[in-house]
């Protein structure tokens, strides 16, 4: 009788493919989707990556937290240190996924908690939107936008995806992250 690690490692064999070394893999690479750990959101299934198509960052909630932007900097190191762009310096598109039905929409009544998860005194935590993935995607959306050091000209987008429908909403369009103007006040600042 098979254990689920046993079951795992047969499905490995099955599917196992060899993939590319790190400069040539980035190459390809069209994307940075951040999502929820949670089981029923893999970011792959939902919205039917391929390998290589994108780096899946996930974390409770989905959420942008001082911890998902210190690995953002280290995946960012890596690039430099390989000596490529993502994507070939084409489109390249900075996702944030969050859902309905989302375990951490239940931690509401902890404040103390959040305001530890996310590095916040505990009177901001009402503005995180925690209860309201369509607010909170807007919200974790915003927060990148104002971290300069992400190139102007990538693609930032806010989704939500509905547990009962299966179905993806588009809460906030894809669009640059800062427009020529914001390029330039980035810039001079």
């Amino acid at each position: 009788m098979m254990n689920t690690l046993d079951l795992m490692l047969e499905h490995n064999k099955e599917l196992a493919t060899p993939m590319p070394s790190l400069p040539q893999s980035l190459q390809t690479l069209k994307a940075v989707i951040i999502g929820c750990a949670d089981m029923r959101v893999d970011p792959v299934q939902v919205l039917g990556i391929k390998p290589g198509e994108a780096v899946v960052m996930r974390n409770i909630g989905g959420r942008v937290t001082p911890g998902l932007l210190e690995e953002f900097g280290l995946l960012g190191r890596i690039g430099e240190v390989a000596g490529t762009i993502p994507g070939n310096g084409g489109e390249f598109h900075l996702i944030v996924l969050h859902h309905t039905d989302c375990g951490s929409t239940r931690l509401v009544g902890d404040p103390a908690m959040l305001a530890h998860y996310f590095q916040i005194p505990e009177k901001e935590v009402t503005a995180k939107s925690v209860s309201d993935p369509r607010k909170s995607v807007v919200v974790d959306v915003a927060a990148l936008r104002a971290i300069p050091a992400l190139p102007g000209e990538w693609l930032i987008s806010g989704l939500v995806y509905d547990i009962s429908t299966g179905l993806v909403e588009v809460v906030v369009p894809a669009a640059p992250i800062r427009t020529g103007q914001n390029n330039l006040a980035v810039e001079v600042a």
